[in-house]
């Protein structure tokens, strides 16, 4: 059975995107680059909404991102990706798919028959859904040491508590902090 990991970085107010739906608060200096270069080695399947695959998108295959992070480039490019979007009707980005519908249908197959693990990358209202639907094995939140002046936070909409347990956490020099929460069986 395959592993659904959501990853997500954080203000320390709790939004993961700013006021204008920004996101160059976000450290992402060497030391996070060599965590994210080392967490695209593990082979997963990386899954995105539509809003943060298109930013991602723009950025990963640029010269500027293989300039800066090539590693991290590197592991974009060339890891299978799922979107999930009605609207798309091409991915434009190699070695993705798109889901348009049923979600949680498209996501519990994987878990129970894909051989590959899940690594969902941002995307909140994703997040949310699969979240509600109780399909997500671990949450990783990297927490960057800035408050931003309002956003959109991390989940906004549950109707039940989710009960975590940390599993481990991580400091790196520039303040940053990455915490590892496994749902809490009840």
């Amino acid at each position: 059975m395959a592993k659904l990991t959501s990853f997500t970085f954080i203000s320390l107010n709790g939004f993961y995107k700013g006021p204008q739906e920004n996101i160059d608060w976000h450290q992402h200096g060497g030391e996070e680059a060599d965590y994210s270069a080392k967490s695209l080695k593990s082979n997963s399947i990386l899954l995105f909404g539509r809003v943060t695959y298109e930013m991602m998108k723009s950025f990963w295959p640029s010269q500027m991102a293989y300039d800066g992070f090539p590693e991290v480039a590197e592991g974009m490019n060339k890891a299978e990706k799922l979107v999930v979007s009605k609207s798309l009707e091409t991915a434009g980005w190699q070695n993705t798919k798109i889901i348009k519908a049923n979600l949680i249908e498209e996501i519990t197959q994987l878990k129970q028959f894909g051989e590959k693990n899940i690594t969902l990358l941002g995307s909140g209202k994703v997040l949310e859904q699969l979240a509600a639907a109780n399909l997500i094995d671990e949450y990783q939140i990297m927490i960057d040491p800035v408050f931003v002046g309002g956003g959109t936070p991390i989940i906004d909409h549950l109707n039940n508590n989710i009960i975590l347990e940390l599993k481990d956490c991580k400091t790196f020099k520039s303040g940053t902090i990455l915490l590892n929460y496994l749902p809490k069986l009840k």
